[in-house]
Order: C-alpha cells, then sequence, then structure tokens
C-alpha cells in the first residue's frame, strides 16, 4: 500500500540537450513507490513556452504534485502555476529569480575548464558536441552512455536563457537541491548560491552533472524525502 495520498505524482523536467528519457534510472523506482510518474516534455524554444508545456503536462495529473528538474528545467518548474504542486526539487539545477535570466545564473562564476564552448547555430540553437558530454555534462558516466545522451539530444533555444524568469514557485513552496560538487557545467558555488538564496534543503554530494544516470540513488532518495514531507497526509 502507498504512503502517499491516492493519486499523488511526481513530474520530472529535463534540462538542455535531453528528452525524458534522461530519467529513466529513477522511473520505475519512484512508482515502486507508489507515486504517478510523468516525465513533461518541454520544446526548449523558450522559458515561457517550456512553462507552458510543464502547465499542460500537469493537466494530466489530478492530486497533489512534486516537480523535479534537472538543469535548466529549475527554471521551468519554479513558473509552474498549478496550486496541486507542493513542492520542488532541483537536481544540479538552475534557479533564477524574477526578472533574471538563466544565463546570468549560469554565467554567475567562473566555468570549469573542461566546459564546453556554447554557441548557437544559424537557427538560434544551441547544440552540445559529444565531447561535451564526455567531459562535462556527465563526464562520470561511461562512454556508452555519454554516446546515447549526444545521440538522442535535444537542442536549447538561445531565448530559452534570455528571457526573465517569473516570479519564482520556490518563494511559496518547500525545495530541495540536489549540488554536484563535482558539475562541470554549473559550477557548485552558483549552486550554492541558489540554493543557500530559495533556504532550500540542500543535500551535497560528489557526483556529476547528471547523477539521475549516473547515481540514480541519490537523486531518488531526495526525490523521495520531498515527497513524504510534503504529500504526505
Amino acid at each position: 500500500m502507498s504512503a502517499f495520498p491516492q493519486n499523488s505524482s511526481i513530474v520530472l523536467v529535463h534540462g538542455a540537450w535531453a528528452d525524458g528519457s534522461c530519467w529513466s534510472n529513477v522511473i520505475l523506482p519512484m512508482q515502486r513507490q507508489g507515486l504517478n510518474v510523468i516525465c513533461a516534455p518541454i520544446p526548449l524554444t523558450s522559458l515561457t513556452n517550456d512553462i507552458a508545456a510543464l502547465n499542460q503536462a500537469l493537466e494530466r495529473t489530478s492530486g497533489p504534485v512534486v516537480l523535479a528538474g534537472h538543469a535548466y528545467a529549475g527554471a521551468v518548474i519554479a513558473g509552474a502555476t498549478n496550486k496541486r504542486v507542493k513542492s520542488l526539487v532541483y537536481v544540479a539545477a538552475l534557479a533564477p529569480d524574477q526578472g533574471e535570466t538563466v544565463a546570468k545564473v549560469f554565467y554567475r562564476d567562473e566555468p570549469h575548464p573542461e566546459a564546453p564552448k556554447l554557441a548557437p547555430d544559424t537557427n538560434g540553437f544551441i547544440w552540445m558536441a559529444v565531447d561535451g558530454f564526455r567531459r562535462a555534462v556527465a563526464h562520470q558516466a561511461s562512454t556508452d552512455q555519454t554516446s546515447i545522451m549526444a545521440a538522442v539530444q535535444r537542442p536549447i533555444a538561445l531565448a530559452c536563457i534570455q528571457e526573465s524568469a517569473p516570479v519564482p514557485a520556490w518563494k511559496t513552496r518547500p525545495s530541495w537541491f540536489l549540488l554536484a560538487e563535482e558539475d562541470r557545467m554549473i559550477n557548485p558555488k552558483t549552486q550554492r548560491f541558489m540554493a543557500d538564496r530559495m533556504s532550500a534543503k540542500v543535500r551535497s554530494h560528489h557526483v556529476d552533472h547528471t547523477p539521475m544516470s549516473t547515481e540514480p540513488n541519490l537523486v531518488i532518495d531526495v526525490m523521495l524525502q520531498a515527497a513524504r514531507e510534503t504529500l504526505s497526509p
């Protein structure tokens, strides 16, 4: 019997250069805990469009919800307007405040020496080179894993990181933050700054930028903690 109220859901939101499959190692374990699990597809075309897509995905749920976002998706989950969202989980994620852009917080501190040099193509989309996955996005993953990540990647539009964020939901909802101490994409100092600013409950570990792939049990533990504290009757 589930420890959570009926129709409780966790909605997972992917970041840049990814799709819902980035959560594949955590979906079944969360379902086995009695939670409805949805991976919200976002178009990565603008912050406004991505928030709208998330709000549409939330319409597929009917009970209380925990929202979890990776990397860029931290800005997206903070824009959700559904009142059934009870808490937020940030997995090595970005958390701009009202009026800030994703780019502003992303570039707040010095980049890691292995961080890739990013630039949009002629269509305004940013792609990640295979070497970028292996050196920075998931440097603790196997070569096979990073090859798959590169093959299934979806580009992010420059507009996503240049648009000002709305009032973030973390101002009114409890939040958790899995801080990736070995992150080569988002400086851990930046992660600490954002987590402290939002008064998140921080779990700090020696993981890379994509712990859902390299240390999924840590991600599962953080999400279950949020679910137990905010969904349980």
